[in-house]
């Protein structure tokens, strides 16, 4: 059986991944990654949905990631912009080099797990916003992934010319639990509906036409 692993945050993106990945016969286990974000919930609702698809997984602490690269999702002292994810104000919701950092490591433990597929869930809403999220940034971490090691792992990212409403659109057909994905930036007990990652959110959901699970205030 063809081995994978999924860079799993605990959103509705990667949580979709999972099950498509689980559904198209690999081998899966999961990986999340500890930033010091301020919703952390996800890495909770990452744990329950590997829990409930009875999926290895694993949290890597990459609390040094925050101290060198600030941002308004790490921050206490920096409000979550709100407003439409493609805002310019959302650019304050960025973690400098974050993936390239989360991919290199999600590479090493692949490599070690003897894995082939390393999957990430990047889709075409994060374009504007996130330049680690881009096209060309996929091409060429799939690149140098494929040369790092003897132990060849292919980077693959199926949603990157999707966008949140269509990953919404298939999870509807997968059955998702979207019960067990979080999204809001604020970290809060309830969603707040007013971040960009909330405001894309509902959107998604308006257009697979299915209600959202989660509480908002």
């Amino acid at each position: 059986m063809k081995k994978a692993l999924v860079i799993l945050s605990g959103g509705m993106d990667s949580t979709t991944l999972l099950y498509q990945v689980r559904k198209d016969g690999y081998e899966t286990r999961a990986v999340s990654f500890d930033y010091g974000q301020k919703h952390k919930k996800e890495l909770k609702a990452a744990a329950l949905t590997c829990e409930h698809l009875k999926i290895p997984h694993r949290t890597i602490s990459l609390s040094v990631l925050n101290e060198l690269a600030p941002s308004a999702l790490t921050r206490d002292e920096w409000d979550i912009p709100e407003g439409h994810y493609a805002g310019e104000n959302m650019k304050q919701t960025v973690v400098p080099n974050r993936n390239m950092v989360m991919l290199s490591l999600a590479t090493a433990y692949a490599i070690g797990k003897k894995v082939k597929y390393l999957f990430y869930g990047v889709h075409s809403g994060d374009h504007a916003i996130y330049p680690d999220c881009r096209p060309a940034f996929y091409s060429y971490m799939q690149d140098a992934i494929m040369r790092a090691d003897w132990h060849q792992v292919l980077l693959k990212a199926p949603f990157i010319h999707l966008d949140k409403g269509d990953i919404a659109v298939l999870g509807k057909k997968l059955s998702v639990d979207y019960s067990k994905t979080w999204t809001c930036y604020q970290g809060k007990e309830k969603a707040c509906g007013k971040c960009g990652s909330c405001v894309e959110r509902l959107e998604a959901f308006e257009k697979a036409e299915i209600k959202d699970p989660l509480e908002y205030e």
